[in-house]
């Protein structure tokens, strides 16, 4: 059993258990009153790591929460069906399953083999980490030509391995690698 939190030592980017659930703190606030014998307030943003969902709630100062017991793999992703998408743990070399709402759009930037973290909420898993940037393929994109920055745009529509559209430079070529911002699917470089 992991140790006990109260809600006034919640950091942001902390990790608390709450209804059995685990919860990832995004914002806290605290709210002490004035009058005397009044309780002081904690306002947490927080997310649900197994639904996703954001909300707000506020809690008693010394309202206590467990730590939840998460654990972060890596893994390397093997493929998606109608099932949901299929990863392989790097030390056990058990497959771990992932629906589609818990890959959500990570799919855009996952290929074959690629390594990412993915999260285990009690031994099962619940979410998963990009890294801040990774290196796709440029499968198309239409060749730059001079002159074509006379409208303000120095940047052209470019295909990816996955199948994302993003907007690149001029000078990138189809079949380059460049880093994408996992974050904002923006370039962010060559790689």
């Amino acid at each position: 059993m992991g140790s006990i939190i109260e809600a006034i030592n919640i950091k942001r980017k902390m990790f608390f258990e709450y209804e059995e659930a685990p919860y990832h703190c995004l914002d806290v606030e605290h709210s002490t009153p004035t009058a005397r014998g009044g309780q002081t307030l904690v306002r947490l943003k927080m997310r649900n790591l197994i639904t996703r969902a954001v909300f707000d709630k506020t809690f008693k100062a010394g309202e206590k929460f467990r730590e939840p017991d998460l654990v972060v793999v890596a893994a390397s992703y093997l493929y998606s069906d109608g099932d949901g998408s299929n990863f392989m743990d790097q030390e056990s070399f058990e497959t771990l399953s992932l629906n589609g709402e818990m890959v959500g759009t990570a799919l855009d930037y996952l290929i074959e083999g690629q390594i990412i973290q993915i999260q285990k909420f009690n031994g099962n898993p619940i979410g998963l980490q990009l890294p801040g940037h990774v290196e796709l393929a440029v499968t198309y994109t239409e060749p730059g030509a001079r002159g074509d920055t006379a409208s303000g745009t120095v940047t052209k529509p470019a295909k990816l391995e996955t199948g994302i559209e993003i907007r690149v430079p001029l000078f990138i070529k189809e079949g380059e690698k460049i880093k994408v911002n996992t974050e904002t699917g923006e370039f962010a470089g060559r790689a």
